[in-house]
């Protein structure tokens, strides 16, 4: 009786080197001891800079702390991570967006422990999609003696690791069955598209834990309704979609409103019962070979529409609709270029002391002049920042020019050097671990006092992880600067937070201040902030005032300080002067 001949190593390593995404293999300790051709490639790094080296050493100071605290953790507990957002730099210095999934095997008699990881290019992740799944099959049916191993990378690519339902490479693998493009008979292909709503402030108040659990939880309520003929899988997130073939929308449709009230039920989350929804798009098959890409698309743009329309419901596509999402990466391409090319503002909006009647300080905001809309307000494109994660280089942009403002006055001297300037920040920022050396290096080139420099934080976003927050603020205040939490009222601190932080200021929301004298409710809100800002001896300052007899109000009930229309609209810095001098300030 003969050996059965083990695969050819040659042919091993060619598979391994020629695969379309970066694949790279670690010891228990980190370090890379495998690495194929693509990742180098990819980085510009030689192979023998990376072997030895670990991965974290090629990721920003942010993306390492993710990998520590959050992928090596899970590792351990579960045997695998999927499709967490890192960056990666390369050689040249350039960071490059990358999507990264990994899993751990265990040591064993022959082999010691380890950990493979599965590198994409966050751009180039859809064209490698099915390169990748015809690797992993070559190399499970080439590499017998890794056979288990390959198995668990293969259900890795095409399987979300949390839920154990099928991925977007592994819908597309197991649809064989289903019509690919449009009708089959009297059935038509559909794809209902599922997406919580707010499922982030589950994330934000109970923790990333309890919203993996949620995601489990509405993995299974899915599943329980729609599978059996129909397709189950989660594309991302909390983004689900059911996939199948429907009689018509009518079918479809109905389906959706069953998953809504499936969803509605009550969930135990760590003790806690909570009550979830989604927005869901539906879109069917029309007849002329649509493709189940087209589909998704088509039903994404239904979906969006139902969470503009209030959430909690589901909508169906119509053909003729536009798509949104190219509009929305059109804005952030046009957004992006402005930054670069200088199509950014900053405009100053007076704060009067309502005691004295004169300007005590200017908030900074930024506004961008649009090639073809004109100067648009932060309201339509911070959002966008936000997300895309162009907020960081936004608002470097916005505080370096506020100190180079500050320092042209100065030098004038005018208006006078006592003059604050506040400049908001995000909650990106805020976690940014560059953030407090970028405002002392600010400070310094500019020679400006950082008493005063005042940084503003939403109240949501130092909620969103108040130890966190905690710790960059104490480092922000022991530079000088000052503190303030703006839009107060519309999230959910409490005195013993206020306490705790270092603030300066408390912002009270204009949502708030609009109401005063005609909203009995929102006058009491009014004066239990400013009663709560000097409890903890900090400043009280009224946002949107637009009426004298909401200032005469604010003033009798101690507010300090005041913006809004009622005194100036944001100015540019010139027209800001001119106003400084009609009106006494400075």
């Amino acid at each position: 009786m003969t050996d059965t001949p083990g695969p050819d190593p040659a042919h091993l390593e060619a598979l391994f080197n020629q695969a379309p995404c970066g694949y790279l293999v670690t010891d228990d300790g980190g370090r890379i001891t495998a690495v194929n051709d693509t990742f180098v490639n990819w980085t510009g790094h030689s192979r023998s800079d990376l072997l030895g080296s670990t991965l974290q050493s090629l990721m920003p100071v942010g993306d390492q702390i993710l990998y520590s605290t959050h992928c090596i953790p899970q590792l351990g507990i579960t045997g695998a991570v999927s499709e967490i957002a890192v960056e990666i730099i390369g050689a040249d210095g350039q960071r490059r967006a990358a999507l990264l999934s990994a899993s751990r095997s265990p040591a064993s008699d022959e082999e010691p422990a380890a950990v493979r990881v599965v590198i994409f290019s966050a751009h180039e992740r859809r064209m490698y999609e099915k390169e990748l799944v015809a690797a992993l099959r070559a190399a499970e049916e080439a590499e017998a003696r890794r056979a288990e191993a390959e198995k668990e990378l293969h259900r890795l690519a095409l399987h979300d690791a949390l839920t154990g339902l099928p991925n977007r490479a592994g819908l597309n693998v197991g649809l064989d069955q289903l019509p690919a493009g449009g009708t089959a008979g009297t059935r038509r292909l559909a794809v209902l598209f599922v997406d919580l709503d707010h499922f982030k402030a589950v994330n934000d108040s109970l923790g990333h834990a309890a919203g993996d659990e949620l995601l489990i939880s509405v993995a299974q309520r899915l599943t329980s309704l729609a599978a059996g003929s129909n397709s189950v899988a989660r594309l991302s997130g909390d983004e689900f979609v059911v996939v199948g073939a429907f009689a018509g929308p009518t079918e479809a449709t109905a389906l959706a409103a069953g998953l809504l009230e499936v969803l509605r039920t009550p969930m135990q989350i760590e003790g806690l019962e909570i009550v979830t929804s989604a927005s869901i798009g539906v879109a069917v098959a029309e007849d002329g070979g649509e493709t189940l890409e087209d589909l998704i698309r088509r039903a994404d743009i239904a979906m969006y529409r139902a969470k503009e329309l209030g959430r909690s419901r589901w909508e169906l596509h119509e053909p003729a609709e536009t798509d949104p999402t190219v509009d929305r990466l059109r804005a952030l391409g046009e957004l992006r270029r402005g930054i670069r090319e200088g199509a950014l503002r900053v405009h100053y909006q007076p704060q009067i002391d309502l005691r004295t009647g004169r300007t005590r300080g200017v908030e900074a905001l930024v506004r961008w002049q649009h090639p073809t809309r004109g100067l648009l307000p932060p309201s339509e494109f911070i959002t966008m920042a936000e997300e895309s994660g162009l907020v960081r280089p936004l608002g470097a942009w916005v505080l370096g020019e506020t100190l180079k403002q500050a320092d042209n006055w100065r030098r004038q001297g005018r208006p006078s050097s006592a003059l604050e300037f506040a400049v908001n920040l995000s909650a990106r920022q805020l976690n940014d671990p560059e953030l407090v050396p970028m405002v002392e290096a600010g400070l310094r080139l500019r020679g400006i006092d950082p008493a005063l420099l005042l940084l503003e934080i939403t109240e949501t976003a130092l909620m969103a992880d108040p130890a966190a927050a905690l710790a960059s603020l104490t480092a922000l205040k022991n530079l000088g600067v000052g503190l303030a939490v703006d839009d107060f009222g519309t999230g959910y601190s409490s005195l013993t937070y206020l306490k705790k932080f270092p603030i300066d200021e408390l912002k009270i929301d204009r949502s708030f201040i609009n109401g005063l004298g005609s909203d009995s409710g929102d006058s009491a809100i009014v004066g239990s902030c400013i009663d709560l800002a000097h409890a903890v001896g900090i400043r009280a300052v009224a946002e949107g005032v637009e009426t004298s007899g909401q200032v005469h109000m604010l003033k009798a009930m101690g507010c300090d300080l005041a913006q809004g229309y009622h005194f100036a609209r944001p100015l540019p810095a010139g027209l800001l002067k001119e106003w400084l001098d009609a009106n006494g300030g400075g």
